[in-house]
């Protein structure tokens, strides 16, 4: 069962090279997250890279640096325990099973790609508070449609090894509605900002 959070104890802040260093933090403690993928996979990346952990660090740093990654970091005092990963379309271009997605719908404004809590943070309520931040940094930036895939678990208790964008569960608590099914175990949904 998942606890609801007192909201007073955690704080939202915007990835920006203010907070890259406790982000920073936070990916190095869990080992560049998902094989040292460092919340890259959805962004377009150059196809001369090569991928390594210092080569993710160093692209991640500079797409933050250009304001090309945008994310909402939960703080626990000064530590950053999670984040929501968010962005336009052209900015996190890489998702899984993209033709069927695009065929279903029309692009959003915004995609949720990605949402990543500390494992000692876990089954607390943090990713709800990622995505709450999430859409309010997005309001902030002007809003619009904001779509995202999370996985359709159907009630089914799923490790969260797998679970690199939350529940569908977690969406609908926030008001996002169901579009779609995306590929065998996820879905397609939005909501307007």
């Amino acid at each position: 069962m998942i606890k609801t959070i007192d909201s007073n104890q955690y704080t939202i802040k915007p990835l920006n090279i203010d907070t890259w260093d406790a982000y920073e933090k936070l990916i190095v403690k869990h080992h560049g997250v998902w094989g040292g993928c460092w919340c890259l996979n959805f962004h377009d990346k150059p196809k001369d890279r090569i991928r390594s952990f210092e080569n993710n660090r160093l692209l991640k740093k500079y797409f933050v640096e250009t304001n090309r990654a945008h994310a909402a970091l939960v703080f626990h005092n000064n530590m950053c325990i999670g984040w929501c990963q968010y962005g336009s379309p052209n900015e996190l271009t890489n998702i899984y099973h993209k033709k069927e997605v695009e065929s279903k719908t029309e692009l959003p404004d915004y995609r949720i790609t990605c949402i990543f809590v500390d494992r000692d943070y876990r089954k607390k309520g943090i990713s709800e508070f990622a995505l709450k931040g999430a859409l309010k940094l997005i309001k902030e930036a002007g809003g619009g449609i904001v779509e995202s895939y999370p996985q359709d678990t159907k009630g089914i208790s799923v490790t969260s090894s797998f679970l690199y964008n939350s529940t569908r569960q977690i969406f609908e608590n926030t008001g996002f509605k169901y579009i779609d099914t995306k590929g065998k175990n996820h879905c397609i949904m939005r909501i307007k900002i």
